[in-house]
């Protein structure tokens, strides 16, 4: 596998994390939209992922 098969995936706490591009994103995830390399979808993450607390945590400062 090359460097350049990598997607980002969220699940529905809102946390992001890369995964194969040419494989189902494990249960409870689902792909973003964006591909590319490993380190072009960690820099997508960290431009993304601005709130590292867990939705459900989140949620609670309301």
């Amino acid at each position: 596998m090359t460097d350049s098969q990598m997607r980002v995936v969220v699940n529905g706490e809102e946390q992001y994390s890369v995964w194969w591009s040419d494989r189902e994103p494990p249960l409870g995830w689902t792909a973003t939209g964006f591909e590319g390399s490993r380190q072009e979808c960690l820099d997508h993450i960290e431009t993304v992922w601005t709130d590292m607390r867990p939705l459900s945590v989140r949620g609670r400062d309301r």
